[in-house]
């Protein structure tokens, strides 16, 4: 007779997968919790943790929602609507970047995006270089694909700008598959230029690599202009470009971005990809097309909303004792490095037990935005999500935290 085994015996060996036990928490919403907690108690928040844009979602997106009249609501093809299709190659058009909408993929955000090349052309275990500080999802995106992210370091002190080609180079591996970077940049707000970008071009060409060209952000760009991977005419075979609605037009909660590469083979691989998670929201697709179509009236004031931020946050950062900044050139980030052992601790802190005439501030540490184990302690990003009144005072209060942290923390 075959012996029941013990349950407890038998529930010790269940276990979830590796990937899903190594998966990182966000950094910049594991706050958010205590956050509201102290919401409750009655304690105002100012949030400079989350790149959440707080100005109006454009009104054609409301309208079309609203006028929406199909008596149901269809799959999709996996590739993308025919109408939002021939929107996104005309919104590239704008910036002199022409793609067929055969080469064009809609996806539910960028985030699909990026996980959908990171499959495409990695197998498990495959190498993709990136730049650290880097967009903390990514991280997640690569636990999700089975991939592992090799960071090179850049530094503050030179505001994240990349290193030296031969400092590049030195980090692939036979493992190396492609490389992977945001410009401008999130976490950061660094511009690389187009001398860094041929760098990137040059490593990739001699080691075989793609290159997957985050560019979400192309539009928050201040002093100098966003160089995209399609100006490199001699990587067209091994770019693809990422792109998403969410920060450009104020509609993070649509979900929807493109995937755009000249790489047939890349692009019929992701497009079986999108046939098994089937299709992207119908509505949020069609919304999108009248601000694609003519995306210069919509962006346009954003941009020159979020440069009177940055402005306005670099200047009182700069009255910050001990405070480590630089002048971002893109979107609508920063990291700071503060006067602290542990900005981590300083953070949990700042939400969770001080406050300054009954308001306080969330930032996400920086930690969170590492590959590397140990980097970044001392850092926090801080989103420009504010209106100018609400980010001094936000400056004003963090500026008072650091005051009192230092006299009193043990950390």
């Amino acid at each position: 007779m075959m012996d029941t085994p013990n349950k407890n015996t038998a529930e010790s060996f269940v276990k979830i997968s590796r990937r899903g036990r190594e998966m990182q928490s966000s950094p910049i919403r594991k706050l958010a919790a205590i956050a509201e907690a102290r919401k409750k108690q009655g304690i105002h928040v100012y949030h400079l943790n989350i790149g959440q844009p707080d100005l109006p979602t454009p009104t054609p997106v409301l309208d079309a929602v609203h006028k929406f009249s199909q008596q149901t609501i269809e799959y999709a093809p996996s590739n993308g609507l025919p109408e939002p299709l021939k929107a996104w190659k005309k919104y590239f058009s704008h910036f002199g970047i022409l793609f067929d909408e055969s080469e064009l993929i809609v996806t539910t955000g960028g985030s699909e995006a990026i996980t959908l090349a990171m499959c495409a052309v990695c197998d498990a275990d495959d190498e993709i270089l990136v730049f650290e500080p880097t967009y903390a999802n990514y991280n997640g995106f690569a636990g999700i694909a089975n991939v592992k992210l090799k960071a090179v370091p850049t530094t503050i002190e030179n505001g994240f700008h990349l290193p030296s080609e031969e400092a590049i180079e030195s980090f692939v591996t036979n493992r190396t598959r492609a490389i992977l970077y945001c410009s401008p940049s999130n976490p950061s707000g660094t511009i690389y230029s187009r001398e860094e970008i041929q760098r990137l071009v040059n490593v990739a060409l001699k080691h075989g690599l793609f290159i997957l060209s985050d560019e979400a952000y192309r539009e928050f760009a201040y002093e100098k202009k966003a160089i995209s991977i399609t100006e490199f005419p001699q990587v067209r075979d091994r770019a693809i470009v990422l792109e998403s609605c969410s920060k450009k037009f104020n509609v993070c909660g649509a979900r929807i971005g493109v995937l755009a590469s000249h790489n047939k083979e890349i692009v019929s691989a992701i497009l079986k990809f999108c046939q098994a998670r089937l299709s992207v929201a119908t509505i949020e697709q069609l919304a999108m097309v009248p601000l694609l179509e003519n995306p210069e009236p919509y962006t346009r004031p954003l941009v020159e909303e979020f440069k009177r931020r940055r402005d306005l946050v670099c200047a009182e950062l700069k009255t910050i004792p001990g405070v480590v900044s630089y002048i971002p050139e893109g979107a609508f980030y920063i990291v700071v490095g503060l006067p602290v052992k542990d900005a981590e601790h300083f953070s949990q802190w700042l939400i969770e037990e001080f406050e300054y005439e009954r308001e306080t501030v969330l930032l996400a540490p920086a930690q969170g935005f590492y590959v590397t184990q140990g980097k970044g302690i001392n850092e926090v990003r801080l989103a420009f999500m504010l209106k100018i009144d609400d980010l001094k005072r936000s400056l004003k209060i963090l500026r008072e935290a650091l005051k009192l942290y230092q006299r009193t923390s043990t950390q």
